[in-house]
């Protein structure tokens, strides 16, 4: 088995789907709130599949600005591996789709799919915010310096 579980992180909650397996998605999706209570009643599902599978599932979201941020120190304190996938990528492979579809539901099962396609988003992503953190921090120096 191969599970995965895909949050669609919203302001203050998440649309959850998780697959055991390619194509085969275990229960219906559903929402949590990002609250301590939420987020444990999020992490006992997490451990059913865990009891299931055999294998402790990555969680794929997207960046999300700052809304995915309580999602992941929760998951990173308990020692998930959580896959943050770039928006811009995301979309692309939403816009594939012959259908024009936008609910949570089909982007939490999109996410799913990123995950299974992409084996190292996790390194891919620290670079990629690195590198977008040394920009931001070029240009302030810069533009400080050019309007001394």
């Amino acid at each position: 088995m191969n599970p995965v579980v895909g949050l669609d992180v919203a302001k203050g909650e998440s649309q959850v789907q998780a697959y055991l397996e390619r194509k085969k998605p275990y229960k219906k999706s559903f929402k949590v709130k990002h609250d301590l209570d939420g987020l444990a009643s999020l992490l006992d599902f997490i451990k059913e599949i865990e009891d299931i599978s055999g294998e402790r599932p990555p969680l794929v979201m997207e960046s999300t600005g700052h809304y995915h941020t309580p999602v992941v120190q929760y998951f990173e304190d308990k020692g998930y591996l959580i896959i943050i996938v770039n928006p811009l990528i995301s979309y692309k492979a939403k816009s594939s789709s012959l259908r024009k579809v936008k609910t949570d539901i089909i982007d939490a099962h999109h996410l799913d799919e990123q995950a299974d396609k992409t084996t190292n988003f996790k390194t891919a992503n620290i670079i990629y915010l690195l590198f977008l953190n040394i920009t931001t921090s070029l240009i302030l120096l810069l533009t400080t310096f050019f309007y001394l």
